[in-house]
């Protein structure tokens, strides 16, 4: 699919957001593309961000692909409009074992109001899943405390 951005500006506008991310800070998460449509976040892997057993932490994970999702539905929406997260579902395939990992965001459909995003979570540059998301985004104008 491809999309055509309403702000020219898309991707300094996803990035300067994304540097206010304190929980992406903490988890050591970077923004490693945005095109319309489509948000990559590297995450590499870090023992402070594991589970017991040694796997990434399901949390860490869904975080991260939530805001490839959610950056992915900003890259398509008006200059001063924000983007907020209303639902997702995840599904956790294989445990998270690697050195680094990409959060692959897209959107599916962009509505006026309703975003609907796929997300992938996959190690280094792979293209076997470790976890899907299905994400719903709303788009939320006229509120300029949550201008990304």
């Amino acid at each position: 699919m491809t999309f055509e951005p309403r702000d020219p500006n898309f991707a300094a506008r996803v990035s300067e957001s994304f540097g206010r991310q304190t929980l992406m800070s903490t988890l050591g998460a970077e923004l490693q593309s945005v095109e319309p449509g489509r948000v990559v976040i590297r995450l590499p892997y870090r023992e402070d961000i594991c589970q017991q057993h040694g796997f990434l932490h399901a949390g860490a994970i869904a975080s991260v692909v939530d805001s490839a999702c959610g950056y992915a539905a900003l890259t398509l929406a008006e200059p001063g409009a924000a983007v907020l997260a209303v639902e997702f579902k995840i599904n956790l395939m294989k445990p998270a074992v690697g050195s680094e990992f990409l959060a692959r965001g897209r959107v599916m459909r962009s509505g006026k109001t309703l975003t609907v995003c796929s997300g992938e979570f996959v190690v280094g540059e792979g293209d076997s899943p470790i976890a899907m998301m299905q994400s719903t985004i709303i788009t939320v104008r006229d509120r300029p405390e949550l201008e990304s």
